[in-house]
């Protein structure tokens, strides 16, 4: 009976220590930090207006940018990012649906806004200053959300 006793006190501390030293060693792995969906941020006197975006990085994704859209929701656009600022300017061949067309500059500040820009035309959309970035969104949302020239603009999740 000291023996099995014995026997089971041994192999209960060894039980014991092999689960102490994996418990350890195995602990639940980081988690790691999740990468927000791509937005642009703003804050007005109105409040912070958050827009989740699509980013248009290269030349056809810039050349084909919303057209053929039947609905851009609210609070939705497309992030258009380009490598110099220059005095950038667009054109609403196959799009379907108005838009508002913000224009930042280096710093992020808006440099001017073509609001309410109309579906399908060729005509040029250009606020004549330089931008390196232009933000695409529903057309009014801008105005309701109190953006305008000088607002700055905060990248969440944006890669350049």
């Amino acid at each position: 009976m000291r023996r099995i006793a014995a026997a089971s006190a041994v192999l209960a501390l060894v039980a014991f220590a092999l689960f102490a030293f994996t418990c350890r060693g195995s602990a639940a792995p980081k988690e790691e930090q999740s990468v927000p969906d791509p937005a642009v941020r703003f804050d007005t006197g109105r409040g912070t207006w958050v827009v989740k975006v699509e980013i248009a990085r290269t030349e056809a994704e810039q050349s084909r940018g919303l057209m053929f859209r039947t609905d851009l929701p609210r609070d939705r656009g497309m992030l258009f990012l380009f490598e110099v600022p220059d005095e950038h300017a667009f054109w609403m061949h196959n799009t379907l649906i108005p838009l508002d067309i913000i224009f930042l500059g280096e710093d992020r500040a808006v440099v001017g806004i073509v609001s309410n820009a109309a579906p399908h035309t060729d005509t040029l959309r250009s606020v004549h200053k330089p931008s390196k970035y232009v933000l695409e969104v529903g057309a009014g949302e801008a105005a309701l959300h109190g953006v305008a020239t000088g607002t700055r603009a905060v990248f969440l999740g944006v890669r350049e």
